[in-house]
C-alpha cells in the first residue's frame, strides 16, 4: 500500500470526511482508514502500566501504519485538540517498542517506515485569529504524534474559517484536497517508477 488516509472525523457526512475521500481519490494508491468504522476501546485503561488486548481492528490498522509509504491524516480542530476518537486511536494503537521507543539517550526514535505524510485540519477559527489562539492541534498531531513515530516530513494543508464558509469555498477546499493527493500520489510512485525502471535495467542487463 502507499498511502494511509486516516479519517478522524466520528461523522461520516463531515466535510472531513469527504475531504479524505476527494484526497485518496486523486491520490490513486490510497487506503482511506475511518476510524468510526472501526471497532475498538478508544480509552488506555491502564496507561502504560499495562498493555490492552488490541482488537482485530486494531491490529489491522496497525499493519496498514506499518505497511504505509505515506501517512495523511484528516481531522477538525476541537477545543485545540483533535476528536476523542482521533487520540484514542493515537493512544492505542502507537505504542512503545512498535511504533516508537526511545534510545539509551532517552530521544525518541520513530519506528514507522512512512517518511511523509500529511495533515488536513480544519478550524472554525478563522485565518487572521490565528496568530492570537495558534492551532495546538497541529502541533499535537505533525510534531508530537507523526514526527515522533518516524514520519519525518510533514506538510499542513489548513482550511479555516469553516464555520462560515459558503458553498464555494467549500467546493474550492474538496477540489483542493483531491490536487493535493494527485500531487503527493506522484511523489510517492517516483521513486517506486524509479526503482522498477531499475530493476528492470539489471534484469536486461544480466539475461
Amino acid at each position: 500500500m502507499s498511502t494511509l488516509v486516516i479519517d478522524g472525523h466520528p461523522d461520516a457526512h463531515s466535510l472531513t470526511a469527504s475531504l479524505a475521500q476527494r484526497y485518496a481519490a486523486g491520490h490513486g494508491d490510497a487506503r482511506v482508514l475511518a476510524l468510526r468504522d472501526l471497532d475498538f476501546d478508544p480509552h488506555l485503561r491502564f496507561g502504560y502500566r499495562e498493555r490492552m488486548t488490541l482488537e482485530p481492528d486494531l491490529v489491522d490498522a496497525k499493519q496498514a501504519l506499518h505497511d504505509a509509504d505515506s501517512i495523511v491524516v484528516a481531522a477538525p480542530l476541537w477545543w485545540g485538540s483533535v476528536p476523542a476518537l482521533l487520540k484514542g486511536f493515537f493512544d492505542r494503537a502507537l505504542l512503545p517498542q512498535q511504533e516508537y521507543r526511545y534510545s539509551k539517550l532517552g530521544l525518541p526514535e520513530g519506528l514507522l517506515p512512512a517518511r511523509r505524510g500529511r495533515l488536513l485540519l480544519l478550524a472554525d477559527t478563522p485565518w487572521f485569529a490565528v496568530p492570537f489562539t495558534g492551532l495546538p492541534a497541529q502541533t499535537q498531531v505533525v510534531r508530537n504524534t507523526l514526527r515522533l513515530c518516524g514520519v519525518s516530513s510533514v506538510r499542513t494543508t489548513r482550511m479555516l474559517g469553516v464555520k462560515g464558509a459558503d458553498t464555494a469555498t467549500i467546493a474550492r477546499w474538496l477540489d483542493r484536497a483531491e490536487r493535493l493527493g494527485a500531487i503527493d500520489g506522484s511523489r510517492t510512485r517516483a521513486p517506486q517508477a524509479i526503482a522498477a525502471d531499475a530493476a528492470s535495467s539489471s534484469v536486461v542487463a544480466t539475461s
